[in-house]
């Protein structure tokens, strides 16, 4: 049934370390985000309208390793993922490896609507795009400068780890939002830039069902940032959820889904859940995660610390 006394959504800028230079663009950046989901929640759209807009929001924003702030790859190009859930009745869409598009996430839901797939990626997934009338963006508007400065020490680097940024290294990170609507839908959305230095056509957990999103109105939903190469081997999304299915609320969830995370395979990042009740947590295992709630009351959390 519909009910406009009851909404909820919950976004997140990354897991990882970041310098308390950061802080502010951080909690500016996710609270600006979760008020456009907010304000779109509380007019009566519906979930994944909310969700998708909210990240576009995140991918407009260079504070975060989406859209235009995303990182360099390998070979000095921009590549992105993403990927769109739909709890009501599991319609996923999403993209990887994408270039020059400014909304990957947005590209993700088209693939969900207007195809009989599921994932695009690469030079198709762009293809795709432009047939659909998304504009051209050039690698250049993507590029932020600090970006180009990094993939020029990074190439200096004889040895590099991607778990040495999320523990040691100031960086950025995927984008996400989980939203529950008024009629009780579920959906999320999580979109990235990857990890930097990455041989080009990496693909992490982001776009993967279950991996870096998951939704089912049924169950809960969760979307997941950190470590993808980690987070792909657990299913972090889906494990949230599944924990969710058993009995635990959106707490419990996401911080069972995260101890084993790092128990089963060392793996380093963050999530968010929302449960069939309305409940929005988060939890992490990295220094810090940006991340930001609003509920029919209005905003209810902005944080970037651990509680």
């Amino acid at each position: 049934m519909k009910d406009h006394n009851k909404f909820v959504i919950m976004v997140h800028g990354g897991a990882w370390d970041i310098p308390e230079t950061e802080h502010n663009n951080h909690l500016k950046g996710v609270e600006k985000a979760v008020l456009i989901g907010f304000a779109l929640l509380n007019s009566g759209k519906d979930a994944v309208t909310a969700v998708i807009e909210t990240v576009k929001q995140l991918e407009r924003d260079a504070t975060f390793d989406a859209g235009c702030g995303s990182f360099l790859n390998r070979d000095g190009e921009v590549e992105m993922d993403a990927i769109v859930m739909d709890g009501k009745d599991l319609s996923t869409g999403a993209v990887a490896a994408i270039q020059n598009v400014a909304h990957p996430v947005e590209i993700a839901n088209l693939v969900r609507l207007q195809t009989e797939h599921t994932l695009l990626v690469g030079q198709g997934a762009s293809r795709f795009a432009f047939n659909a009338g998304i504009d051209f963006f050039p690698t250049e508007k993507l590029l932020v400068g600090r970006e180009l400065e990094r993939y020029k020490e990074l190439k200096k680097k004889k040895r590099f780890k991607t778990r040495e940024f999320f523990e040691h290294i100031p960086k950025r990170d995927t984008v996400g939002a989980v939203a529950s609507d008024a009629y009780g839908n579920i959906a999320v959305a999580t979109s990235t830039g990857g990890t930097p230095n990455k041989l080009p056509g990496r693909v992490g957990d982001s776009p993967i069902i279950g991996a870096g999103a998951y939704a089912d109105n049924y169950l809960g939903g969760a979307s997941s940032t950190g470590w993808g190469e980690s987070l792909m081997k657990i299913l972090l999304a889906k494990s949230a959820v599944d924990f969710m299915s058993r009995g635990s609320n959106a707490q419990d969830a996401a911080q069972q889904a995260i101890t084993y995370l790092e128990k089963r395979v060392d793996g380093r990042g963050g999530i968010i859940c929302i449960d069939t009740k309305g409940n929005a947590a988060y939890a992490y295992n990295t220094p810090y995660m940006a991340r930001a709630i609003a509920d029919q009351t209005g905003l209810l959390h902005v944080g970037i610390l651990r509680p």
